[in-house]
């Protein structure tokens, strides 16, 4: 102010202290104007216009985040403050508060182009097929919460007039209170450390988790939710830490190792289960996939009668039943089938016996792990099983309807 007084005195002109100030604050504002204009409506917008037009990505997506027009802005602040330093008077009530501003106006900025930053190096990360393994965005919404909490300390400080060391041991008797305000950035910045760490999730994952009604594809890992979207195109939110809390399945595997797997039941009629006869043998004997299976059980049976058998009950015999020969033929018809996988686990078994009689089960992998593909494949297999399974005199096990009642009652009355 001493220098801008002289200088006005070397042209005769005498100005009071409050035209002085007037004087400064017309030079700092007309400064940051210009600055202003050259900044944004030159550099910024040529900048912005070689960028889009460059074939490189990573000027696009800082363009996109706006890290140079706050990196602009906090350089205007700092001249502004070092203009306050230059022309006011050190001490004086215009030079603290022009200076506290000025500075507030830096940190603030300082800390939009950190997270603009923050957010440039998200977006050219997801162009790496690493940054999938990595739930980044929680990791950096972490960082963000604490450079905020850091640059908001220092800023109450320099408006209080405090050292920042003041403030911070001061936040040993509020622990309490902001582990309580801020459980869920704790708990959620923790749990997407373990879930990177123990490689238990990443973006694209199929997840499906029945307690919060989620069953699709991850879309977002955040600090405090991650967001599946269900096939029904419904957005599921689900709190980052409850995947670690929480028990969850991630279908990740079935779809690296490309088959996914059958595995379903056909409840056969326990009454209708007995032994072969021999026109049924000839019969079933032409088919194609049992022909190998029944000249070689039968040799093998007959073996066994010849050398064992003492007389013509079925008690003392071994002979053929249609379920047994049923089963085999549904292998020999999985093995043969071009959409099943044939070096997974592949078999068709009996299941303990109950109130719905016999559950014969199918377990088979197929050759592709596509929703829409996989029904139809399982559609067919089991189209084919229930239109075969009367050519084995076989029975599939139903509880009465209405009809089988009413035709009962029929019954009853024509006696």
């Amino acid at each position: 102010m001493q220098q801008l007084l002289a200088l006005l005195k070397q042209y005769g002109i005498e100005p009071d202290h409050t035209t002085s100030l007037v004087v400064i604050f017309g030079i700092i504002f007309l400064t940051a104007i210009i600055i202003h204009f050259i900044l944004h409506s030159i550099v910024l917008r040529t900048f912005e216009k070689r960028a889009q037009a460059s074939s490189h990505l990573w000027l696009q997506i800082i363009t996109q985040n706006k890290l140079f027009h706050r990196l602009a802005f906090t350089l205007q602040g700092v001249i502004v403050n070092v203009q306050a330093l230059l022309w006011l008077q050190k001490g004086s009530d215009a030079a603290a508060i022009t200076t506290t501003c000025a500075q507030l106006w830096v940190m603030l900025y300082a800390l939009m182009s950190f997270f603009s930053l923050l957010d440039v190096m998200q977006g050219l990360a997801h162009r790496f097929a690493f940054s999938s393994q990595f739930p980044l965005k929680g990791l950096l919404q972490g960082v963000k919460l604490l450079s905020a909490i850091v640059i908001g300390i220092m800023m109450i400080s320099l408006l209080i007039g405090k050292s920042p060391a003041i403030l911070i041991s001061g936040l040993g008797a509020m622990a309490a209170v902001l582990m309580l305000v801020f459980k869920d950035p704790i708990l959620g910045l923790v749990a997407g450390i373990q879930l990177s760490a123990n490689s238990m999730l990443k973006m694209g994952d199929w997840l499906e988790m029945p307690k919060y009604g989620a069953d699709g594809a991850v879309i977002d890992i955040g600090l405090t939710t991650v967001k599946v979207q269900n096939w029904d195109n419904t957005i599921t939110t689900i709190p980052t830490y409850a995947l670690v809390s929480d028990a969850f399945k991630n279908w990740s595997g079935m779809s690296a190792s490309g088959g996914r797997r059958i595995k379903r039941c056909i409840n056969i009629d326990s009454t209708s289960i007995r032994f072969l006869s021999a026109e049924e043998q000839k019969k079933l004997s032409q088919a194609r996939l049992l022909q190998p299976y029944i000249a070689e059980r039968q040799q093998e049976i007959n073996s066994w009668n010849c050398e064992h058998s003492t007389s013509d009950s079925v008690l003392n015999q071994r002979r053929m039943t249609n379920v047994g020969t049923f089963r085999v033929y549904l292998t020999e018809y999985l093995r043969q089938h071009p959409k099943i996988r044939k070096d997974m686990t592949l078999m068709v078994r009996q299941m303990a016996p109950g109130a719905e009689g016999l559950p014969v089960e199918i377990y088979a992998f197929t050759n592709t792990v596509v929703w829409l593909e996989y029904e139809s494949i399982q559609a067919d297999i089991f189209d084919h099983i229930f239109a075969v399974v009367d050519e084995f005199g076989l029975r599939i096990h139903q509880a009465p309807t209405g009809n089988d009642v009413l035709a009962i009652a029929e019954g009853f009355k024509v006696q």
